[in-house]
C-alpha cells in the first residue's frame, strides 16, 4: 500500500517536473489578464447583463477539448517558433488596451496570446485540432456598452415595427410610437432588454456549436449558423406579440412578472428547437 502511494507521489512529481514550463506559462498568462478577467466578470454578472452566459463559455470550451482527448493524445506535440509572433502581438495589444483601459480589445488579445502559447508549446497540429474551442471563447468577451446600446436600439425599433404589423393583422388595433405599442386599452413598451439582442448573442453561441458538430459541407454549416439571426429576431417578435395580446385582452398587470419572465424562457426554448430543426433539415 505504502509502495503504491509512493509510486503515485513519484509519478505526480515527474508529471509536474515534465510540465513545469507549461505551468509557468499558464500562471503568467492568468496573472497578465487578471484585470481583463475582472472586467468580464463584472459585465457577466451586471444587472440586466447581455452576457450572463459568459461564465459558462470557458467550461464549454474545456468540455469540447476534453471530448477530443483521445485524438489529441495521438498527436505528437512539436513546438513551433511561429507561436512567438502571436504572443508578442497579443501582448502589445494588451499593453495598449491596458493603458487606455479598453478591456474589449484586451479580451481579444487574450485569445491571440492563448493561440500563440498553444502553437509555441504544442505545435500547429494541436492548435488546428482545437481551434474551434479556442475561438469559441470569443462569446465570453462582452461587446462595448456603446455598441450594445446602438444595436439594441435598432433591434427594438425593428421588433416593434414587425409586432405592430402582426397585431393589426390579428385584428388588434396597434399604433407604434418609437418603441411603444399603443393599443385601444393599453400600451406595451419594448425596452432595450426586450430588443432580442440578449437572445441573439446567446443563440449565436449555441448555433456555432451546432454548426461545428454538424456533419456536412461548409456551406450548410454556414447556413445553420446564420439562421440564428432570423430565428432570434422572429421568436422575440413572437414574444412581444404574445405579451401585447395578454396586456390588451386581460390587462397590463397580467403581462408582467411571472408571465413576462416565463415568456422569455419559452421563447428561447422555441428558438433552440427551431435551430435544432434547421440543423436536421440541412443534414
Amino acid at each position: 500500500m505504502g509502495k503504491s502511494q509512493g509510486d503515485k507521489r513519484k509519478n505526480m512529481k515527474n508529471l509536474l517536473k515534465s510540465h513545469t514550463a507549461e505551468l509557468l506559462l499558464a500562471g503568467m498568462f492568468i496573472l497578465t489578464y487578471i484585470p481583463t478577467s475582472l472586467w468580464m466578470w463584472d459585465r457577466w454578472f451586471a444587472r440586466d447583463s447581455y452576457y450572463s452566459h459568459g461564465i459558462l463559455i470557458p467550461f464549454v470550451s474545456g468540455f469540447l477539448i476534453w471530448q477530443m482527448r483521445g485524438e489529441l493524445a495521438a498527436i505528437r506535440p512539436k513546438r513551433s517558433p511561429w507561436g512567438m509572433p502571436l504572443i508578442v502581438a497579443g501582448l502589445i495589444i494588451h499593453l495598449g488596451s491596458s493603458l487606455f483601459r479598453i478591456y474589449f480589445t484586451s479580451g481579444f488579445s487574450m485569445l491571440i496570446v492563448l493561440s500563440g502559447l498553444i502553437l509555441f508549446v504544442y505545435g500547429s497540429k494541436i492548435l488546428k485540432k482545437i481551434i474551434f474551442p479556442v475561438c469559441f471563447l470569443i462569446f465570453m468577451i462582452p461587446v462595448p456598452l456603446v455598441v450594445i446600446t446602438n444595436i439594441s436600439f435598432k433591434m427594438k425599433i425593428f421588433a416593434a415595427q414587425i409586432a405592430t404589423a402582426a397585431l393589426n393583422g390579428m385584428g388588434l388595433v396597434a399604433v407604434r410610437s418609437g418603441s411603444i405599442l399603443k393599443m385601444q386599452h393599453t400600451y406595451v413598451v419594448v425596452d432595450d432588454i426586450c430588443s432580442g439582442l440578449r437572445s441573439l448573442i446567446s443563440l449565436t453561441a449555441l448555433g456555432s456549436i451546432f454548426a461545428w458538430w454538424m456533419k456536412g459541407p461548409t456551406y450548410k454549416r454556414t447556413i445553420l449558423f446564420c439562421s440564428t439571426i432570423p430565428i432570434a429576431v422572429a421568436t422575440n417578435v413572437l414574444r412581444i406579440v404574445f405579451l401585447s395580446f395578454v396586456s390588451e385582452v386581460w390587462g397590463a398587470e397580467y403581462a408582467t412578472g411571472f408571465v413576462h419572465d416565463l415568456s422569455g424562457f419559452m421563447v428561447f426554448a422555441l428558438a433552440f428547437i427551431l435551430l435544432y430543426a434547421v440543423g436536421k433539415i440541412l443534414e
